[in-house]
């Protein structure tokens, strides 16, 4: 169990992700999903609104509705911490792409309270800046100058003011961002100490052995300001599994489902999961499990939130939990990293 920030809320080190339900997997299958977890000791389920993937008007809100109708068939709304996420803004069908706002955050919450047949969101995160950012692959190109520093600060300051509105209603319990950057977090514990709102407990971003921008920056900031991770795509989408080598796209695999959605998978990355695959070998563990373990030993970590779209799967990555990793391996996985330090 861990702490989530300074709030009073325990999370278990494995968080059970949801962003395949409606596409990839049947409502039957998410349920299915949620009562493994449950059984093995998950506390703790993370969603979106934009959710199912691949994002499209025609799956927007049926992952919530699937764990909703989960919550009123098994009466346990309590078993868990329930995390979900406002858009950024961007997406056409979701409140015509416009970025969180004091009106558009209440207009987001309730339609998730809505579809999770709940009264409350334990935390609720904002799923990407508005201003743009370096995650989802657009690192290379990222361009920051390109900002209005007033405009973004007052954009954060109202969607601020609006989540601080849920908060007092007790609609929302706690807050975190997602897909954020350092400067971006700074801001956002500023203004809620300037102006006594809700603080930040935690930022959702990607972490794994191909993305480590977190080792840094974000690292020393998650540090002195309590600021946990919920790391996300700790298999990159799959890639480091290895089943996307040598141009395969096995059926029913996300590769298959979405188009252009794997740009984790390149010719710069293929030998660097290469190099892990045959690391794992040699010390027996599954890759899967290896990667997973991997992104709990860093101090940082609040949680690793996992996506399955089989039992099995499901079953592989809870249980990397129970995996040590060796000062040996670990040495073994900087010497790699050294050498394929960004291949995304």
């Amino acid at each position: 169990m861990k702490k989530l920030g300074r709030t009073d809320i325990e999370v278990t080190e494995i968080c059970l992700g949801t962003m395949t339900w409606g596409v990839q997997n049947t409502e039957t299958d998410a349920h299915n999903q949620i009562d493994y977890a449950l059984d093995a000791g998950i506390n703790f389920m993370d969603t979106a609104e934009v959710y199912a993937i691949p994002a499209s008007a025609d799956t927007y809100g049926k992952t919530e509705s699937h764990i909703g109708t989960w919550f009123r068939k098994s009466g346990k709304r309590d078993k868990f911490v329930l995390a979900t996420k406002i858009s950024g803004g961007g997406t056409s069908w979701i409140r015509n792409g416009a970025p969180p706002s004091r009106n558009s955050v209440r207009e987001a919450v309730e339609g998730s309270l809505k579809r999770l047949q709940t009264d409350y969101i334990d935390l609720y995160q904002v799923h990407y800046a508005a201003r743009g950012h370096y995650h989802f692959g657009t690192a290379w190109n990222y361009a920051p100058h390109n900002q209005d520093r007033s405009q973004v600060i007052e954009q954060m300051q109202d969607a601020l003011q609006g989540l601080g509105d849920m908060v007092k209603e007790g609609k929302i319990r706690e807050i975190g961002l997602s897909n954020e950057t350092a400067w971006g977090i700074g801001q956002w514990l500023k203004l809620s100490e300037r102006h006594d709102l809700p603080r930040v407990a935690s930022v959702q971003n990607e972490y794994s052995l191909l993305q480590r921008v977190f080792d840094l920056d974000l690292a020393e900031l998650s540090h002195h300001e309590n600021v946990g991770l919920l790391a996300y795509s700790s298999l990159a989408s799959g890639v480091l599994t290895g089943k996307y080598l040598d141009g395969k796209i096995p059926a029913g695999t996300r590769g298959a489902i979405q188009p252009g959605g794997l740009w984790r998978n390149s010719e710069y990355s293929a030998p660097a999961v290469r190099a892990y695959i045959e690391l794992a070998r040699k010390h027996d563990l599954d890759i899967a499990q290896m990667a997973i373990a991997f992104a709990l030993t860093r101090p940082f970590m609040t949680s690793v939130i996992i996506g399955a779209t089989s039992i099995q799967q499901l079953k592989t990555d809870i249980w990397a939990s129970r995996i040590a990793l060796s000062p040996e391996l670990l040495k073994e996985i900087d010497a790699i990293y050294r050498k394929y330090p960004r291949p995304l």
